[in-house]
């Protein structure tokens, strides 16, 4: 992908049809609303955008990631916390909430709200690139991430290539980027201080 595609990346509430402005609503009304709710949807400073329907192939790769690191935790008897694709992020910053793929918090979560909806503390955040978002995920979500100060790793993965992207911070604003592209290799994640084979990761999936 070029780096002027990346460039244009954009949020999935900037592609809303043209006319009147759309309505908005307050975090408490998204949350009423989203408990009632057949489809997911992310909350950004007051607008609602649905996420979009995963493929198989993402799906696997979700479970198969969520499975590895709790496994390597287990066997490492570390405190980590895996949460999946149901548990909403809150960015108190920008007043967003997100459903990332997969999420590690450390020893015990934190939440915004009471009724512990509204996590606030990932170490790591695992995102599975889909075709219709991969640009907002690779560009302006890292950003938005950014503003969570627990937050140390992003992990890209994608579904259809054998491709992991990890991006560790190592300062304030220094991030470490590290790709691996083969299926016999590991790529380690510095922020729970496991290593994940590739196999792993893609077991079950058959790339065209």
């Amino acid at each position: 992908m070029s780096h002027t595609a990346e460039a244009k990346a954009i949020r999935p509430t900037a592609i809303l049809k043209p006319g009147k402005p759309p309505r908005r609503y307050t975090l408490e009304e998204y949350l009423r609303r989203e408990a009632r709710a057949k489809v997911r949807h992310e909350y950004f400073n007051g607008l609602i955008s649905k996420v979009s329907m995963a493929t198989g192939p993402h799906n696997i790769v979700v479970a198969n990631i969520t499975s590895a690191l709790v496994q390597s935790f287990a066997a490492q008897n570390k405190s980590f916390l895996v949460f999946g694709s149901q548990q909403l992020v809150y960015l108190p910053d920008l007043n967003f909430s997100l459903y990332p793929d997969v999420l590690v918090v450390a020893e015990a979560p934190l939440y915004w709200d009471e009724n512990e909806v509204l996590l606030i503390n990932p170490v790591l955040v695992v995102e599975v690139l889909s075709k219709s978002t991969r640009v907002y995920d690779r560009v302006e979500k890292f950003s938005e991430y950014k503003t969570l100060k627990s937050f140390q790793e992003y992990l890209l993965i994608d579904p259809y290539n054998c491709r992991l992207e990890s991006r560790f911070r190592e300062e304030p604003d220094l991030w470490r980027e590290s790709i691996v592209t083969k299926m016999d290799q590991n790529i380690t994640l510095k922020s729970v201080g496991c290593e994940l084979q590739l196999s792993d990761v893609y077991r079950h999936i058959k790339f065209k």
